[in-house]
């Protein structure tokens, strides 16, 4: 949070305050104006009205005076009003003057206030006076000398007195203009800093919700009933609605990620210059990146194949979906299937690319056609042989006592061949059609288990003079024990196939930490070269084809071995060196 704003510094305290000083200044002046022009007015009626007042008095008493006394009176009603007091005959001249010498006076017939008596009666004038150099207000009226002689009697007063009363009504309207100024200023400091106040925590909040920091629970900045409250109000309603929205952005883009981060096929989002804006684990590990690169990184950074960026370049150029099987240096022997479409980020142009692994499907799809070509090729060679024989028989060699025995136990060794492959075959489907749910899981005690194929294979071992050992032992497993007696059987027979007269074949059995029971069938056979090893378990695979199908192997039994094996949760493997012998191992569970 920012600090607290100062009131002082505020530039809406200062354009209030000037608005305000403006605003008075203009109040003062216009108040100046009018209440000097009042007092002014004002003042002149009222000086004209007590002028007119005591010219009529004037008038009368003039009437007991004669001229010689004029002067003296003149002065004397000067001295008592405190006004200038001029008789002026009728053609102008001056007959008395209560200030000055009558003699030295000029003619004042052509004077506005002379000429206006003479006319109306009662002249008024005000103007500067030449004659004692001060501004006057006149006013004249006829009179008449004790002699009956018609004069003019002015009567004068300075206006130096409505001056001074214009002068101290402006000094009060400044005085109240500088109160008003100063109570305008701490009115405006107070109203401001409440405003900014305000002001401020709309302001904090409106950035707080900007830099996407939200509250639960947002307060309510501004209770106030005026047009800021009205937008804290509408502010406190958008930040609950935005910080809802916020949430909702967040699980959705949450739940996309996860989304994407969980995808087995590699995805890949880049912008109009091929950087990227997104990538999942699965894209990294097809281009066996390292660690996860930042928003924006160039694609070339991570993987420079052109495999990969020519196509995103003619999605980028032309905004055409592609589809291409490509292969990365970095992860040799991973085939993939690239899609790549247009996609628009934040209104411009980008990639989506989505690498599909297809390794395994492409591996599923050489065993298919393996698989298809083996069962064709070991049915047809047994088959070929019975259509030979049956043929020759056919042909008259059926009267041959001589070979007509040998070319029917020709047809019936090939016909068991066929029986024994279709076993197989059909043996390999009812493991493949049953899961480890579905399959019954029992308590199974191994000693049986090797007792009983011992038995099976031991006229086989006996005819090629091979020994089995097999030491008692006291483990038991959990699975079903035909299925366990049927791998070890083929486990046992292949040993005792591919081992010189003379040796000796070993069942040993022991128990892994990690609570596995393990089953070795060892033998001192021809072995199997390390290149045939990752194979060896596959359909209808053999190392030497002509020694397999001369002892009799279908080919089937180690894929039966490990389906069996995976099929309770264990799993088989083989340790073999060429000329050295073999060992097979089976991982069941134990029970």
């Amino acid at each position: 949070m920012a600090g607290r704003p100062r009131t002082v510094r505020s530039p809406l305290f200062r354009k209030i305050l000037v608005a305000a000083a403006l605003l008075v200044s203009a109040m003062g002046g216009v108040s100046d104006l009018l209440m000097s022009r009042y007092t002014q007015e004002s003042e002149e009626a009222a000086v004209r009205r007590s002028l007119e007042a005591a010219a009529r008095v004037l008038a009368r008493e003039a009437g007991t005076k004669g001229p010689e006394a004029l002067g003296e009176w003149a002065r004397q009603t000067d001295a008592l009003l405190d006004a200038r007091v001029t008789v002026v005959a009728r053609n102008g001249s001056v007959l008395a003057e209560s200030r000055r010498q009558p003699e030295s006076m000029e003619n004042h017939a052509h004077r506005p206030e002379i000429e206006a008596a003479l006319r109306r009666g009662l002249g008024v004038a005000k103007r500067h006076s030449s004659s004692v150099n001060m501004d006057f207000l006149y006013v004249a009226m006829p009179a008449r000398l004790g002699t009956g002689e018609p004069v003019i009697l002015r009567v004068a007063a300075p206006l130096e007195t409505i001056e001074s009363a214009v002068r101290a009504n402006r000094w009060r309207i400044l005085r109240a203009t500088l109160l008003l100024a100063f109570a305008v200023l701490v009115g405006a400091y107070f109203f401001t800093r409440s405003l900014t106040r305000r002001i401020h925590r709309i302001q904090q909040a409106a950035e707080d919700l900007a830099e996407g920091r939200f509250s639960e629970n947002p307060p309510l900045l501004d209770k106030g009933k005026d047009e800021l409250g009205a937008l804290a109000r509408s502010l406190h309603r958008m930040a609950g609605n935005l910080l809802e929205m916020v949430e909702l952005v967040r699980a959705e883009s949450a739940r996309r990620d996860a989304i994407l981060s969980s995808m087995r096929e590699g995805v890949l989002a880049v912008d109009q210059s091929l950087r990227i804006t997104f990538c999942n684990e699965a894209f990294l590990q097809a281009v066996a990146a390292k660690e996860a690169p930042a928003e924006g990184t160039p694609l070339e950074q991570v993987s420079p194949d052109p495999a990969l960026l020519d196509p995103l370049w003619q999605v980028l150029e032309r905004g055409e979906t592609v589809r291409s099987k490509v292969s990365f240096p970095a992860t040799p022997g991973r085939s993939y299937e690239l899609y790549a479409k247009p996609l628009e980020l934040n209104r411009q142009k980008g990639a989506l690319a989505i690498l599909h692994d297809v390794t395994e499907i492409e591996r599923l799809e050489r065993v298919r056609r393996d698989f298809v070509a083996n069962v064709s090729h070991e049915l047809r060679t047994p088959l070929t042989a019975i259509r030979g024989y049956a043929e020759t028989l056919l042909d008259g060699a059926i009267d041959d006592a001589e070979h007509n025995r040998r070319f029917l136990e020709v047809i019936r060794s090939n016909a068991i061949r066929l029986t024994n492959i279709a076993s197989d075959l059909l043996v390999l489907s009812e493991l493949e059609q049953h899961r480890p749910a579905q399959e019954p899981v029992e308590r199974v005690p191994l000693q049986p288990v090797i007792e009983s194929a011992v038995r099976t294979v031991e006229s086989a071992a006996r005819i090629r003079q091979i020994a089995i050992h097999a030491p008692e032992v006291d483990l038991a497993v959990r699975g079903l024990r035909f299925r366990l007696e049927q791998a070890l059987v083929n486990l046992v027979d292949n040993a005792v196939k591919f081992s010189p007269p003379g040796s000796e074949v070993r069942i040993e059995c022991n128990r892994t930490e990690d609570g596995m029971v393990e089953i070795h069938v060892i033998d001192n056979g021809i072995g199997i070269p390390e290149a045939d090893l990752p194979r060896i378990f596959e359909r209808f695979y053999r190392v030497d084809k002509a020694r397999s199908r001369e002892a009799g192997g279908t080919g089937l039994g180690l894929s039966i071995v490990k389906h069996i094996a995976e099929l309770y949760g264990g799993s088989v493997r083989v340790k073999s060196r060429l000329g050295e012998g073999s060992t097979f191992t089976l991982c069941f569970p134990a029970a």
